[in-house]
């Protein structure tokens, strides 16, 4: 899975509008949504919220945690921590992300938004570095990856793969094996 997969399915996440159109229910295979009165917050899919926006139909609202003071205690919270602490999203990174390009203007103190959740992955990021290591240091069999977003593991999964391959071939050519045994002739 590559990152816009991984953008594609955070798009399904439910954010709330305020639209400025009035519209009955709309009946979509993955549910109804609406009705849509002006003034009225609604919940409707990232993708739709976006859209609406780029139309000028509807103003975005960002998510309870997406504020920042929840966001300070999230990073303090984090850098305190030796283990991967959860997080208010599991698409908390391409959300951030997509909202601030395509509605920065209905969302407040955007820019310092960015900087907080922009602090957080990069923790995040080093937690998951120095865990890998000590991984592949200790020769480990398999690592518990909990509280970990999606984005997160397919960012450093194909390295860690790759890394874990390479040992393995290294450890199996080092050790000698019973089937390679000469043959006197």
């Amino acid at each position: 899975m590559d990152a816009a997969e991984v953008e594609f399915l955070a798009e399904k996440e439910l954010v709330t509008i305020i639209p400025n159109f009035s519209l009955d229910k709309i009946y979509l295979i993955g549910g109804d949504l609406g009705p849509f009165n002006p003034g009225l917050p609604v919940q409707v899919p990232l993708w739709l919220a976006i859209n609406l926006k780029q139309r000028q139909k509807c103003r975005l609202l960002a998510p309870e945690w997406m504020d920042l003071e929840k966001l300070e205690e999230i990073r303090d919270h984090e850098r305190k921590e030796e283990t991967f602490t959860p997080m208010p999203s599991l698409y908390y990174m391409e959300l951030t992300k997509l909202l601030l390009n395509h509605a920065s203007d209905n969302i407040p103190k955007a820019d310092e938004i960015r900087t907080l959740i922009k602090d957080v992955w990069d923790t995040r990021t080093a937690k998951l570095r120095v865990s890998a290591d000590s991984f592949v240091r200790q020769q480990e069999a398999h690592a518990k990856l909990d509280n970990l977003t999606l984005m997160e593991i397919n960012t450093s999964g194909a390295f860690l793969t790759q890394a874990l391959n390479h040992m393995y071939k290294l450890r199996t050519n080092l050790q000698p094996s019973d089937s390679s045994q000469s043959q006197d002739l």
